[in-house]
């Protein structure tokens, strides 16, 4: 199946890194205009947000650098005090990260009762060679496609095999990044063509896990639930899916 002409993917990450964070990402679906989400599966709040996300869109928030592996055999001479490590996780090696992403993909299929619609990457660690080639490997073999946030990194999925979007939009800083002007200047400004992902972090503020993207994620979620967010999509035409329309799935 070829995807669409244009079709635009609103994909929050986090889902399962804080209770708050959690609940204000589903308000995104359920009541905004977010289309998907990508689920953490190694937090302690993992299972109860698969449980309150049944049904919605979800794809695999694939974590290396914070909490605990869901591979057994995770080396740990990649590991600080038994847990990932964001500095220790650029190192890691093809194997090492294949053998992660396809437990973790294991876990988020016994948590949903389903497979992922895709793959992203918590903290954005596929931008190094080791982490983003085995990560394609783990997406190749379980027909995933994979997010890409640059150019380079999507010929280097493509070259590997594995589907990924056309354009991508999305930050975090010290600043909220999706505010609602910014929305909607940039669906007036969209691509024409090709699958363009959106990604961003609505959220109540975290109320049990320390984050620097705290009280941002406030910010976030007014407005992807404002009304003039839904009418800009209206003006375009446009209504938000998932990764499922790279591969036809689902």
């Amino acid at each position: 199946m070829n995807p669409p002409r244009r079709a635009l993917i609103i994909n929050a990450d986090d889902l399962g890194y804080d209770p708050a964070v959690t609940r204000g990402i589903l308000r995104a679906m359920q009541e905004g205009i977010v289309s998907s989400a990508t689920l953490m599966v190694n937090t302690p709040y993992s299972g109860t947000a698969a449980r309150e996300a049944r049904g919605l869109s979800l794809g695999l928030h694939f974590n290396l650098s914070q909490g605990l592996p869901v591979w057994a055999a995770f080396p740990s001479r990649f590991l600080r005090n038994g847990a990932f490590s964001e500095p220790l996780a650029q190192h890691l090696t093809p194997d090492v990260v294949e053998a992660e992403a396809l437990a973790q993909l294991e876990r988020l299929d016994a948590l949903l009762g389903r497979p992922a619609t895709h793959v992203d990457v918590h903290k954005r660690l596929h931008r190094h060679p080791g982490v983003l080639e085995g990560l394609a490997r783990a997406a190749r073999a379980a027909l995933l496609p994979v997010r890409s946030m640059d150019a380079d990194m999507r010929r280097a999925l493509r070259a590997l095999g594995v589907p990924t979007n056309d354009h991508f939009i999305g930050g975090a800083g010290a600043e909220a990044y999706w505010t609602l002007e910014r929305l909607e200047q940039h669906l007036a400004t969209l691509p024409e063509e090709g699958v363009t992902e959106l990604m961003c972090h609505p959220g109540h503020t975290p109320e049990v896990v320390k984050s620097g993207y705290a009280r941002q994620r406030e910010v976030e979620l007014a407005t992807f639930l404002h009304p003039r967010a839904r009418m800009a999509l209206t003006r375009l035409g446009l209504k938000p899916t998932d990764f499922r329309v790279l591969t036809g799935a689902g």
